[in-house]
């Protein structure tokens, strides 16, 4: 298993009694869901204690965080055929051969699956989800939380780029933090010549646009 490269202070949040139980039943459930893959599962409960932590850091409601972050792999448990045979069943369309994106495609599979498994989750739990992979131009606070707080976790390698947003967490912006996450996951997709989803590049296009507008 993994070991930590990154601790972060604990934090102590004053959850609801019906809020702690919702989050121990989601904790049982994701252990059973990713019983087969036990890195993808520390990573999960991982990002869900991260993103709580930086919820608490930037105003954002720490619930909903550490819940999407719990479950934003669900369907890592699938292979990607069955990813592939979800989303074709979804009709999920991103205007390319799903072949070429399927790992781009456990979040969006997961917020539908999601929605119909726990009807309690709320939309904005269901897209901090759906967009962790992909990521949109007009991100919420909780949605740019969870999309960071997957690439960062403590489990992850210590990259120099990931240390460098780790250092970040608290001493900027939430869209700052995003922005560096976002453009330096293209970045690595370029270094180690995969194929870059053209909605990336739209996306990256748009948030430029919007950062420079005076």
């Amino acid at each position: 298993m993994p070991t930590k490269t990154w601790d972060f202070p604990e934090v102590s949040v004053d959850y609801t009694a019906s809020q702690r139980a919702e989050i121990e039943k989601l904790e049982r459930d994701i252990k059973v869901q990713l019983r087969a893959r036990p890195h993808r599962l520390q990573h999960s409960l991982s990002v869900a204690k991260t993103a709580e932590y930086m919820a608490t850091l930037y105003g954002v409601d720490p619930y909903p965080a550490r819940v999407a972050g719990i479950l934003h792999d669900w369907d890592k448990a699938l292979t990607p055929g069955e990813l592939i045979e979800r989303a074709t069943e979804q009709k999920v369309d991103l205007g390319v051969p799903l072949t070429k994106v399927v790992p781009l495609l456990h979040g969006i599979v997961a917020e539908n699956d999601l929605r119909v498994r726990y009807p309690e989750l709320t939309q904005a739990e269901l897209q901090a989800v759906g967009r962790h992979t992909i990521g949109a131009s007009d991100m919420t606070p909780l949605d740019m939380i969870i999309f960071t707080a997957d690439g960062i976790e403590p489990y992850r390698t210590a990259h120099p780029d990931i240390q460098h947003i780790r250092e970040m967490v608290g001493k900027v912006t939430l869209p700052d933090l995003y922005w560096t996450s976002f453009t330096g996951g293209i970045v690595y997709v370029v270094r180690t010549g995969r194929y870059l989803y053209p909605g990336t590049v739209t996306i990256y296009n748009e948030m430029m646009e919007q950062r420079n507008q005076p």
